[in-house]
């Protein structure tokens, strides 16, 4: 299974769908809260928001789905990265509620070598997210520092901190 890329797979213009998708439960958004300590009724109190909101419903927090979505990606995108250098933007388009399940895809926007070393480069990538109708609900745009093949080589190959099971 291939976890990641290094510079020279990537091709401007791919887009890598991240599959499986992931059902978002009350129990996802509510621990998440918590643990963010983002303590708004909109996402925890569902007889606030039915009574005093337009969706009547709790809305997953926006952070939540963003991170999701960027976990999706680690397998087609960032599994080799050095870092993640930056999200230059990110929008939530639409509301996810419990129960919706999301899909996400990436595209490889531009590529380039790194200024400083010559053994990674600069990948960068547009995220969008959807549910299960279709809809867009959360759309990113990043730069990832990920390693060449020359970098991988060095450091031992594909997974050099993979353990090797006992004979």
């Amino acid at each position: 299974m291939q976890f990641g890329r290094t510079y020279e797979e990537f091709e401007v213009g791919a887009v890598y769908k991240h599959w499986p998708g992931k059902t978002v439960t009350e129990y996802d958004d509510h621990l998440f809260c918590l643990l963010t300590m983002n303590h708004h009724p909109l996402h925890l109190d569902s007889n606030y928001a039915e009574r005093t909101t337009d969706f009547g419903k709790n809305v997953v927090v926006g952070n939540y789905i963003y991170s999701l979505l960027l976990g999706m990606s680690v397998p087609d995108v960032s599994g080799k990265a050095i870092a993640n250098l930056e999200i230059e933007s990110l929008r939530h388009i639409a509301p996810t509620f419990h129960g919706d399940t999301l899909y996400g895809e990436t595209t490889v926007l531009d590529k380039w070598p790194s200024k400083s070393k010559d053994d990674r480069g600069i990948v960068y990538v547009e995220t969008k997210g959807y549910k299960q109708d279709g809809t867009v609900v959360c759309v990113f745009r990043r730069k990832v520092m990920v390693p060449t093949e020359t970098y991988t080589k060095a450091r031992g190959g594909e997974q050099p901190g993979r353990p090797t099971p006992l004979a």
